[in-house]
């Protein structure tokens, strides 16, 4: 296991359902009213962190409290 760059972005917010945990990173999903949005926000992000940079995203939800946590190698292949 190599050294990575670890960034954690939390709210204060209402959190993320249980139903919906699972879809949020899914191409075209969104929780806004048709035409509002394009579902590709989060979706983008996952692709660039594993695939353009090998890095990881985990999500921890719960009520009051969102974290999304990201790791990039510090080292390409590392």
């Amino acid at each position: 296991a190599g050294k990575y760059f670890v960034v954690e972005v939390a709210d204060s917010g209402t959190g993320i359902p249980e139903d919906i945990k699972d879809k949020i990173f899914d191409p075209f999903f969104t929780t806004k009213a048709v035409g509002k949005g394009t579902g590709l926000g989060l979706e983008n992000v996952v692709r660039t962190i594993k695939i353009q940079h090998q890095g990881l995203l985990v999500v921890d939800s719960k009520p009051g409290c969102t974290t999304f946590t990201v790791s990039l190698p510090l080292e390409v292949g590392s």
